[in-house]
C-alpha cells in the first residue's frame, strides 16, 4: 500500500482542478471509509457518491491508496492544534481537546481504528501514517514545549519526545484502546498531571 508516493507537479496546459469537487470527493472518502473501512472502499464508490466520474479522482491521486493516505492526512493535520495560550497548562488542555475532537470524531472514530490496523500490517502504511500524520502533528505540538521551557515553565533539558507522548497517549490508551469515554473533567484532568510531572 502507498508505494511510491510521490509529489506530482500539474503538467503544462492541464485543466485546473476545481476545488468544489476536490471537497466533494474528500468528503465522499471520508463517507466511504467510515462505512466500509480500508479494503472494501473502491474508486467507484466514492466517485458515485461524490457525483463525478472516476477520471476526476485519477486527476488528483494516482492510485486509491495514494487517495486515501492524502484525505486522511489532510483531515488530520487541519485538526491539530497550535495554542498559544500564554500558560503550559493552556497550552496542554487545548492541545488535548484538539487531539479528543480528532479522535472522537463521528466518522473519523470509525476510521482510526482501521488506520492503525492496517498500519500494522503494512510497513508502507505505517511510514506514511508517520510521515505524513504522526510526525507533523508532533512537530506541531512540539511549540507548546519549546514556549514553556522559554518561558521558565518546564526545565531546558525536558525530553521533549516523552513530553508529546504523556497527554497523548494517556487519551489515546483510555479512548481507543481501554475503549472507555472520558468523563466530565478528565482532559482536565490529564492536564493538571502532565504539568505536574513536566514541572518536577
Amino acid at each position: 500500500m502507498l508505494t511510491g508516493m510521490t509529489t506530482r507537479r500539474t503538467p503544462t496546459g492541464a485543466a485546473v482542478l476545481q476545488p468544489d469537487v476536490t471537497r466533494a470527493i474528500t468528503e465522499a472518502v471520508i463517507d466511504e471509509l467510515a462505512e466500509v473501512g480500508f479494503g472494501r472502499l473502491s474508486m467507484e464508490a466514492v466517485a458515485k457518491r461524490a457525483g463525478v466520474g472516476k477520471s476526476a479522482l485519477y486527476r488528483r491521486w494516482p492510485s486509491k491508496d495514494e487517495m486515501i493516505g492524502a484525505v486522511i492526512a489532510e483531515f488530520s493535520l487541519a485538526r491539530a492544534a497550535d495554542p498559544d495560550t500564554g500558560s503550559l497548562r493552556g497550552d496542554i488542555r487545548a492541545t488535548l481537546e484538539a487531539l479528543y475532537e480528532w479522535i472522537t470524531h463521528p466518522r473519523f472514530s470509525r476510521i482510526f481504528p482501521g488506520l492503525i490496523a492496517e498500519a500494522r500490517r503494512n510497513p508502507e502504511m505505517a511510514e506514511f501514517a508517520r510521515e505524513t500524520i504522526g510526525g507533523p502533528r508532533r512537530a506541531i505540538n512540539r511549540a507548546v514545549f519549546t514556549r514553556a521551557i522559554e518561558r521558565g515553565e518546564i526545565p531546558a533539558d525536558t525530553d521533549l519526545e516523552l513530553a508529546l507522548d504523556m497527554g497523548a497517549g494517556i487519551v489515546y490508551w483510555r479512548l481507543i484502546v481501554r475503549g472507555v469515554p472520558a468523563e466530565e473533567g478528565y482532559l482536565d484532568q490529564v492536564t493538571d498531571l502532565v504539568v505536574r510531572a513536566l514541572s518536577a
